[in-house]
């Protein structure tokens, strides 16, 4: 059953790809396209489970986002370089009392291979996916997606999939060999999606006032600029004129959303720029983002990455640097009183992010003692590492 909420806010290949997505159709739903081919026996479409919240995407279709019961296909990334964002988005599942399962058999996407280097494969990073959604099926449970990377390509992926028998015969081969059947989801469903959709039960339990913070928002491009007519748009967001996943979280949890001119900029990270173009594209994209709110908020590994790590390289052309950078789930778990360290572990983060907990009225030198000691006693030997009873206590 859905649970009502207020409507808010192929082609031939290029060199060096075997097949391309063709461009949006908005009269098409390629969902339509996924079913048809599950009637033909083609794949396994696994469904949304209930109870799930109807959101509105670019064009006007509904999606489903399901509450709970969800496989969460994390970010090598995030887990790499901004562990608090993982630990985020679990805990807020937690507190919320929703079940998810944390898988230890998933793989790489191999997204960002693709995207970066293109040494890839169409086969090999379509079985990639299909495995991933295979190993989820298998335990019951709906897949969520960390990534924003992972997210864009997988929806490339399945349009692929869906216009290209040849390739659904590769994969299916590979498959085969691997003892899992081709498995294409109802939905691909990011997680900044799931927090979109829970967003006024955290703004519910939320014991921080934000109402004297300002955001300014990075919406990623692997977000919304790849599959554009899958993203969510309200039009209670900038008149529907851009997604609204992050912008009115930021909302209902009562921040000011500030806007700024160079919002549709990549961060630096997207596609090939993190290889040829690195320090420009970096560089540049903090001088044009980061220069006047309380912290950016966004909803992408690359994005926080760069955003927060590359402010150093603006302080040579003395810019306004020192603007803390986070996902909206370490926002939003901040909000419902999440440890900034435990739980959010801003200690990850290179930009000055002191000034916001004060300002959110979080006593971070109280919350540094207490985890300082949680470090002591695993120095000691009295603890291998911090459980989630340490994380929610």
């Amino acid at each position: 059953m859905p649970i009502s909420l207020p409507v808010v806010q192929s082609a031939p290949a290029p060199k060096g790809r075997a097949f391309a997505r063709s461009a949006p159709d908005p009269a098409e739903d390629i969902r339509e396209k996924v079913f048809e081919l599950e009637a033909k026996g083609e794949w396994i479409v696994p469904r949304v489970p209930e109870p799930w919240v109807p959101v509105t995407t670019k064009y006007g279709r509904t999606k489903k986002i399901p509450l709970q019961h969800t496989w969460h296909h994390k970010s090598c990334g995030q887990c790499g370089h901004i562990p608090g964002y993982s630990t985020s988005i679990f805990w807020l599942h937690r507190k919320l009392g929703l079940d998810y399962n944390d898988p230890r058999d998933q793989t790489s996407c191999t997204a960002w291979n693709y995207y970066a280097s293109a040494t890839s494969n169409s086969a090999a990073q379509a079985a990639v996916a299909v495995r991933n959604f295979a190993a989820a099926h298998e335990t019951g449970y709906f897949p969520q997606i960390h990534c924003g990377t992972s997210y864009g390509h997988y929806k490339e992926v399945r349009e692929e999939l869906v216009r290209h028998p040849e390739l659904r015969a590769q994969v299916r081969d590979i498959m085969g060999k691997l003892g899992k059947p081709l498995v294409m989801p109802e939905e691909i469903v990011h997680y900044s999606e799931w927090v979109y959709a829970v967003r006024d039960r955290i703004a519910a339990r939320q014991v921080h006032d934000f109402t004297g913070v300002t955001v300014t928002v990075h919406p990623a491009c692997h977000y919304y600029k790849l599959v554009q007519e899958d993203a969510i748009y309200d039009p209670d967001v900038y008149g529907g004129q851009r997604t609204a996943v992050v912008s009115a979280v930021a909302q209902a949890l009562g921040a000011k959303v500030a806007d700024y001119s160079t919002w549709f900029d990549c961060c630096g990270f997207g596609f090939r720029h993190i290889l040829v173009q690195r320090d420009f594209t970096r560089s540049f994209a903090v001088q044009r983002k980061i220069e006047t709110p309380d912290v950016t908020l966004t909803h992408d590994t690359g994005c926080v990455t760069t955003l927060d790590k590359s402010q150093f390289a603006a302080q040579a052309h003395d810019k306004k640097v020192g603007i803390p950078v986070m996902s909206e789930a370490q926002f939003a778990a901040l909000a419902m009183g999440a440890h900034p360290y435990r739980v959010c572990q801003l200690h990850w983060h290179s930009a000055e992010y002191r000034p916001l907990l004060e300002k959110m009225g979080i006593d971070w030198r109280e919350a540094w003692r207490e985890f300082e000691d949680d470090c002591e006693r695993i120095k000691k030997g009295e603890k291998h590492f911090l459980t989630w009873e340490d994380v929610d206590a």
